[in-house]
């Protein structure tokens, strides 16, 4: 199958442009031909090979992309316009080819007779779970544009949540990065050659600059293999992870000072703000609490969710369910409580998922306070014994030549 740009006039007269896959370019007028389209160009894509011949091709469109498709898309819905025109409309304002490319695969199954969501599925690996389900349930209630509203924002808000924590950790990635290539600079290029000016002295050298040399000494003679050992201990760590020790990694990092709150006030946001654009889109509660388990990385928590789908099932409430375990923010089950009360679950989840983002923000900005000059001292504590091993010889050597 191949790609073909074309473009033409529908059956209302208006010019139209697009793209198309087929077996070849007889199959593609044919297929424009029975679609209503009269064709005045079409031209086989070229495609975008590496040099090794392979094809490169995304196969997930990141959050972003996904929330701005998703509210163009939405927009022109409210605005009265027929959902095959819309997504012609959204090729046009496309402007990454990958993107074209998805779209308009999506737009010829529409063409073909297929809904929103079948045809997104065809696309394998681009759409989640979570998106596909709630447009299914769009599509069903008939609320299609008002429901890619309220997913579009839901995609920004997770996009935004996942920034500001890639903000806050970039400082402190970037400082241990550095710190640590200038340590095995000094460590493999200028330690060796002061150490040698040092002992061609003569002198009785300081402790400092002994432990110094020593230390300069084992990493050049066994730094190769401490990186064997850090990468197969990286790797033993890992399978412990994902095998038996999950549960028990996973219960340790949420009793971690700190750390542990983060982690809580994130997924309490995460989990809050995916079960409410569900139950928000229409869908039943046991269901939209089975889908947004799974959205959760914390065995710990996923477990807490689906207990909660067993006593929500067996006719219990799911305000009670999630205080019994105590790992989500207490906000959580409270706000819970009332909107099961109330009969407004959905809007009291948003309200608990917006509480809980502002307060990421605040825990980050405690957390880099004390990191940052934690970082700082330990760095210029190593420097600082680097600095006074070398010059304390020198001092002393000075002395006695005085």
């Amino acid at each position: 199958m191949a790609l073909f740009d074309y473009s033409g006039f529908d059956e209302r007269g208006k010019n139209t442009r697009g793209t198309i896959e087929a077996g070849s370019k007889r199959a593609a007028l044919e297929q424009l031909r029975q679609g209503g389209i009269y064709v005045s160009a079409v031209n086989e894509r070229q495609r975008e090979t590496a040099r090794s011949g392979f094809c490169w091709r995304r196969t997930r469109l990141s959050a972003t992309e996904l929330a701005t498709a998703t509210r163009l898309l939405a927009t022109m819905l409210q605005a009265g316009v027929a959902l095959d025109e819309a997504l012609q409309s959204l090729l046009e304002q496309l402007d990454r080819r990958d993107m074209e490319r998805i779209f308009a695969q999506v737009r010829e199954e529409v063409r073909q007779g297929s809904a929103l969501h079948v045809a997104m599925a065809q696309q394998r690996g681009v759409f989640p779970e979570l998106y596909l389900r709630i447009v299914q349930v769009g599509e069903s209630s008939g609320s299609l544009d008002t429901i890619l509203l309220r997913l579009a924002d839901f995609l920004e808000e997770q996009a935004r949540l996942r920034a500001r924590v890639t903000a806050a950790l970039a400082y402190p990635a970037l400082m241990l990065l550095v710190g640590g290539v200038v340590l095995v600079f000094l460590v493999t290029f200028v330690l060796p050659r002061i150490t040698r000016m040092l002992v061609d002295l003569g002198q009785t050298l300081p402790a400092p600059t002994r432990l110094l040399i020593a230390l300069a000494e084992f990493f050049a003679a066994y730094g190769w293999l401490l990186l064997v050992f850090f990468v197969i201990a990286l790797w033993l760590g890992r399978r412990y992870y994902l095998g038996k020790g999950r549960h028990k990694v996973d219960a340790l990092l949420l009793k971690l000072p700190l750390v542990g709150r983060l982690l809580r006030q994130v997924a309490t946001a995460r989990f809050s703000r995916t079960l409410g654009t569900l139950l928000y889109s229409g869908m039943p509660l046991l269901a939209a609490l089975e889908i947004s388990s799974g959205l959760l990385a914390n065995r710990i928590l996923r477990r807490s969710v689906d207990n909660a789908v067993i006593e929500v099932r067996e006719g219990g409430s799911l305000a009670a369910a999630i205080k019994r375990d105590h790992v989500f923010m207490p906000l959580l089950a409270q706000m819970a409580a009332i909107g099961e009360r109330s009969g407004n679950l959905d809007e009291m989840l948003f309200k608990v998922a917006e509480q809980q983002e502002k307060q990421v923000e605040i825990t980050i900005g405690a957390l880099m306070s004390l990191l940052e000059p934690l970082m700082i001292l330990v760095m210029g504590a190593v420097i600082g014994f680097i600095v006074l091993a070398v010059l304390l010889p020198i001092f002393q050597a000075s002395q006695i030549m005085g």
